[in-house]
């Protein structure tokens, strides 16, 4: 965990296209979570759909899930990636064609919205073949 996140990728997935789907191999997860403060998942929710809201974002839940889940496009740094929340984190879920930019860019929206420290932590899975 770090207090100065970088938002480097270790891996990034790769996008499998077939007749019917699109597959994904491979993963990375920027888990952000409030230090010091046990926040309950609908309270995170609020505060990121605030600063979604805030711009300068562009965003949308389309699935069906029992975890809000939000597909964001960063209109300033031209980056795509879902984010949603499980268990008092907010996880960052890098797409293909993510870059480090973006997510910096909401984490520091988040911070600058919050009044405490927030830890975060990288999980990855190398895509088959790498």
């Amino acid at each position: 965990m770090s207090r100065d996140p970088t938002f480097d990728l270790p891996t990034r997935p790769t996008r499998n296209y077939s007749r019917t789907t699109v597959e994904y191999e491979g993963s990375v997860v920027f888990g952000l979570t409030p230090e010091g403060h046990e926040v309950d998942d609908d309270h995170l929710d609020g505060l990121l759909v605030g600063v979604l809201d805030d711009g300068p974002y562009r965003y949308g839940d389309w699935f069906d899930l029992p975890m809000p889940l939000y597909t964001v496009h960063d209109d300033v740094t031209g980056d795509t990636f879902r984010a949603g929340i499980r268990d008092g984190t907010i996880e960052l879920h890098v797409l293909p064609a993510t870059e480090p930019p973006g997510l910096a860019a909401l984490y520091d929206r988040l911070v600058a919205t919050t009044d405490h420290e927030w830890a975060v932590d990288c999980r990855s899975d190398a895509p088959a073949g790498d």
